[in-house]
């Protein structure tokens, strides 16, 4: 299917959607007729089923582990941001949920999708996942799209290759989407105007077919979102699309199948803006260029994702469980910009240049199958996970790259130019290299309690991969026709918990990883390959967990200390060459808490400080090789925090403030260049008109900050958003 049939397809999808959420409340809702013991009629109201309030330690663990844990019961430092606080917080994308995460920041330049830095490390050094599937291109692949679909966002700090594969020695992140289930009927419908004409509507309906006796389910979650933005022209149309069909085959057996979609087209995105010259210390941006956009007039990024699984659970007796996931991803992404702007040495123009015309064509094939057991061990208590996982990653690239100087604009300018207007630019895709995955992965997971308030958890992967990559181009010597290479990377953790009572734990664990030595090995060639293996990490963790009896505060802390090896640096010998033998570490300490001191008073937030370093790193600086040991790695405050604050004053009425501050981060890698840190403050008030229905205005970076979200080298950094507001009105069925 082309980018170019979005908007038909959204709006067909919308009306299908729209005609959902009104038909399925009524099927769900309706009251039945019953016969009493002395044989009159009478009618069966709806059940009414009331909720409590758990603590968010009492939440499953998720993506912290394959066993059948609590967050509680993990010895790691795990985070579940679930779909309540999803809504509470005003979550409109997957980039604005990972603020929920301790110590984690995040941007969205359009090259590098959600580049996210966390516990002192960056990029393809955290492992993004679907629905815990790794598509190996997280640095793109994560890009932010609308979070309507997602039941919660998960994480876990630090290695966890020992669960999902080569990568994450910095952490791992899990978008996991809501799929249909048997407990109940219900749909919603939302919709929200905001400001810079951002418009946006979704539902959701889960409908049980048969009633409460059902042995089906069918679910549907769709959005659309139509969106200006404050960088002038820039306009974002997005569709995703989840639909999900569960049968339960048998008592024991039970099947779901799973499609999603999503669809976005930003046209004439923005990619940075330039600094201030000469730039030096602070780096800093003049008042006429923030909100202008240096892109082409015709500048353009679109995806267009296809998701597909089948998703088999068979539970032969109630210790045991077997799971088998068939999964296929597909992707076409387009660019079309001129992305690279620095300004002239009198600040009074902005030279462009980097114009780039880029396609990236990638499926993935793979399949899961896993098996969980409780049972005994020596007399001991104990869980059991162990698994399968095969999986096919290919991914033809087809770029048409013009890095030299494009022209020089003014600083008001609005629409400079067109794409084809730049010096051998043409809309001709023309294949570079085809890389191919072949990965095998068998892993074992334990839990064993010692005592019973002693438990042991330990955990080891073994990977097995082929990288093929095929060379559409003239054939080098530094760039041969084809080549291949395989790494079998052994990756595990060992931890243990003691629960001193059942509010309270503390923990030690020692975990590992292993990353790819080029970033993405779904995009690296031959000269990245050529003289490296997979780097290593591992990390050392202490922690505590508490929480209140009536589960109304919860407290945790970690404190790490991590160490990446054999990353490639500049040879100091020679500088044309590059040596595996860097070094790059992390220690750090995070808090998390939540206080709700009565029904209407909600406090929750984190804290985190890192102080990350490149301990052993030579870079290439005009043919010199220059050390950077000691040096903090670029893009990495030292200091995150949050905080969330939500009041009731009334039965009908709701308010709230929310908080985020960010240290100031080093723009290169001989810290001589680095960013101011910023504070910014948002508020909302909620009106509920009835149980079911709510209305809230929402404001956003109020006191409009304008600061840099993410550092692109010495020349350009990434704004962050102005000052905006949103009114949101929300119907539940």
């Amino acid at each position: 299917m082309s980018l170019s049939s979005c908007a038909t397809l959204r709006a067909s999808r919308l009306a299908v959607a729209v005609a959902a959420a009104l038909s399925l409340p009524l099927a769900a809702r309706a009251a039945d007729s019953v016969t009493l013991p002395d044989g009159s009629r009478a009618t069966q109201l709806d059940t009414v089923e009331v909720e409590g309030h758990a603590a968010d330690l009492d939440q499953a663990a998720g993506t912290g582990t394959r066993l059948a844990l609590s967050v509680m019961e993990t010895p790691a430092s795990v985070t579940v941001i679930d779909r309540g606080t999803l809504d509470r917080r005003g979550v409109r994308t997957t980039q604005d949920a990972l603020s929920g995460i301790p110590g984690l920041t995040v941007a969205s330049p359009p090259g590098n999708g959600n580049a996210v830095t966390y516990r002192g490390f960056s990029g393809s050094q955290i492992t993004q996942l679907f629905n815990g599937i790794d598509v190996q291109y997280a640095s793109i692949a994560a890009r932010p799209v609308d979070a309507w679909q997602y039941e919660r966002v998960e994480a876990i700090g630090g290695p966890s290759s020992f669960l999902y594969g080569a990568g994450a020695v910095g952490g791992t992140i899990n978008y996991v989407t809501r799929l249909a289930r048997l407990d109940r009927d219900e749909a919603a419908v939302q919709a929200s105007w905001a400001a810079f004409r951002d418009a946006t509507l979704a539902m959701g309906a889960n409908l049980r077919i048969g009633g409460d006796d059902a042995r089906q389910a069918i679910r549907l979650d769709v959005s659309t979102r139509d969106a200006e933005t404050g960088i002038d022209q820039q306009r974002r149309e997005a569709t995703t699309l989840a639909a999900s069909w569960l049968v339960q085959l048998a008592p024991t057996l039970r099947h779901t199948l799973a499609v999603e979609v999503q669809e976005e087209e930003d046209h004439r995105p923005y990619w940075g803006t330039p600094v201030r010259q000469p730039a030096s210390g602070r780096l800093s941006v003049l008042p006429a260029t923030v909100g202008r956009n240096y892109n082409v007039a015709d500048g353009y990024y679109g995806q267009d994702v296809r998701w597909a699984r089948s998703l088999l659970e068979w539970t032969p007796g109630e210790r045991d469980t077997v799971r088998n996931t068939v999964y296929h991803y597909d992707a076409l992404r387009d660019y079309r910009n001129v992305e690279s702007y620095r300004l002239t040495p009198d600040n009074d123009g902005v030279i462009r240049s980097g114009a780039l015309l880029q396609r990236h064509d990638q499926q993935l094939y793979g399949n899961r199958l896993e098996w969980t057991h409780e049972g005994a061990l020596f007399g001991l208590p104990t869980q059991w996970a162990t698994g399968l996982d095969v999986s096919y990653n290919r991914q033809t690239r087809f770029p048409l790259s013009l890095p030299a100087t494009v022209d020089t604009v003014a600083l008001d300018a609005v629409t400079p130019g067109h794409f084809l207007d730049v010096p051998g630019a043409s809309l001709v895709h023309t294949p570079d290299r085809t890389n191919r995955l072949h990965t095998q992965a068998v892993y074992l997971e334990n839990l064993t309690h010692l005592t019973p308030a002693v438990s042991l958890l330990t955990g080891l992967r073994r990977d097995r991969i082929v990288l093929d990559v095929v060379n559409h181009r003239a054939a080098t010597s530094t760039n041969p026709a084809r080549f291949e290479r395989t790494y079998t990377p052994t990756t595990g953790r060992v931890a243990l918990n003691w629960a001193f009572t059942s509010q309270a734990s503390v923990y030690a664990q020692y975990s590992t990883a292993a990353d790819p030595p080029a970033g993405i090995l779904s995009t690296a060639n031959f000269a990245t390959l050529r003289d490296f293996d997979l780097t290593t990490g591992r990390q050392g963790e202490i922690g505590a967990k508490l929480q209140s009896q009536d589960g109304r505060s919860f407290a945790t802390l970690a404190a790490y200390r991590i160490v990446r090896r054999d990353l490639a640096i500049t040879d100091p010998a020679n500088p044309g060459q590059t040596l595996p033998v860097g070094q790059q570490s992390a220690r750090g300490v995070e808090a998390s808490f939540g206080w709700r001191p009565s029904d209407a008073l909600t406090v929750e937030g984190n804290l985190a400080w890192v102080d990350a370093a490149l301990d052993d790193f030579y870079e290439n600086v005009g043919g010199l090789s220059v050390s950077r040991a000691g040096n903090r790695p670029t893009n990495t405050p030292s200091r995150v925090g949050n905080l969330w604050v939500d009041y009731a004053f009334d039965p009908r009425w709701r308010a709230g403030v929310d908080l985020r501050g960010v240290s100031s981060r080093h723009a290169n890698a001989a810290n001589t260049l680095s960013t101011a840190g910023y504070a910014t403050w948002g508020a909302h008030v909620g009106f509920a008109w009835n149980d079911s229905t709510e209305l809230i205005v929402r404001g956003r970076n109020l006191g409009d900050r304008t600061y840099v979200a993410y550092t692109l080298g010495g020349t350009m950094v990434y704004l962050g958003d102005p000052r905006s507001w949103e009114i949101i009105l929300r119907k539940r069925f």
